[in-house]
């Protein structure tokens, strides 16, 4: 298992369960789904964001986009929100490919926001620091351990019409 090793070893300090599932570099959500036999609901995604105090961390459902208006109201900061770039925050998270970072700012002391819907879940599933693995974790634990803020932040991804 090469999951990251300070997830990893933050997971086995507090003595819970989780499962990692490795599966191909370039999987979607979908592929993925179907290899853990699941729905793609509960995948989720982490944004980074950048205000005028620093980055917060803002964990969503996959297949949902950041909404910076809803999000600048539950943050308290009117035009002063925007999605960091990989530049900015790719230093936070030396351990990690980018794009594959963990829904755990707490080790990175980063605040972090859950979005509402996906906090509904009885499980979570997100990237462990790899593009080829990924970690399974229930809900009640995730939000024991992280304490994160909840909040409606996200926006569903509607198709193009043809």
């Amino acid at each position: 298992m090469a999951i990251l090793s300070n997830v990893k070893k933050f997971l086995d300090q507090q003595r819970v369960s989780y499962e990692v599932t490795s599966h191909p570099e370039g999987s979607t959500f979908p592929q993925i789904a179907a290899l853990l036999q699941r729905s793609g609901k509960p995948f989720a995604k982490v944004v980074l964001v950048k205000t005028e105090e620093g980055f917060v961390m803002c964990v969503l459902p996959a297949y949902e986009l950041i909404d910076i208006g809803r999000l600048e109201k539950v943050l308290g900061k009117k035009g002063t929100v925007r999605i960091a770039t990989e530049e900015e925050f790719k230093s936070l998270f030396p351990d990690c490919e980018i794009g594959a970072m963990p829904p755990f700012g707490n080790l990175y002391h980063i605040p972090v926001y859950l979005d509402r819907r996906l906090a509904e879940y009885d499980d979570l599933y997100f990237a462990g620091g790899r593009h080829t693995e990924t970690v399974s974790l229930g809900m009640e634990v995730y939000r024991r351990l992280i304490s994160p803020k909840i909040a409606e932040f996200g926006r569903v991804i509607r198709p193009k019409a043809a």
